[in-house]
């Protein structure tokens, strides 16, 4: 019998929360093994960890100011002169703990428009 991965996955996506604890346990029981997460080692660092959050940073409005502060200003729903004093103020963070994918977005929006972006 060949290993068909992409029917196993289908049955795990289809089974309940009580079916997929009994399979665990009889995995670990079959094979020996715990499927308990590995913890870190003491004193790890969390440097080599993917970030979930990010703070966008306008680092420079380029050379169409105008349509930068229009894409702050729709980005953070500031008013007209907050949105222009960051843009005025640049380097300045314009979101804080965004989703990468949202981080992304908004990065190139920006970029669209002329205006340098930095994530971190």
């Amino acid at each position: 019998m060949a290993f068909d991965k992409d029917n196993i996955i289908e049955q795990i996506k289809e089974a309940s929360i009580t079916d997929l604890n009994d399979l665990v346990k009889a995995i670990e029981e079959e094979f020996d093994v715990t499927a308990a997460a590995a913890a870190p080692a003491a004193g790890a660092s969390d440097g080599g960890a993917a970030k979930d959050s990010f703070d966008v940073e306008l680092t420079e409005a380029g050379n169409q100011k105008v349509k930068a502060i229009k894409v702050v200003r729709e980005i953070t729903g500031k008013g007209l002169k907050d949105s222009k004093d960051l843009v005025d103020g640049a380097p300045s963070v314009i979101k804080e703990g965004a989703k990468e994918d949202e981080a992304n977005d908004i990065k190139s929006k920006l970029e669209e428009v002329g205006a340098s972006v930095t994530l971190k």
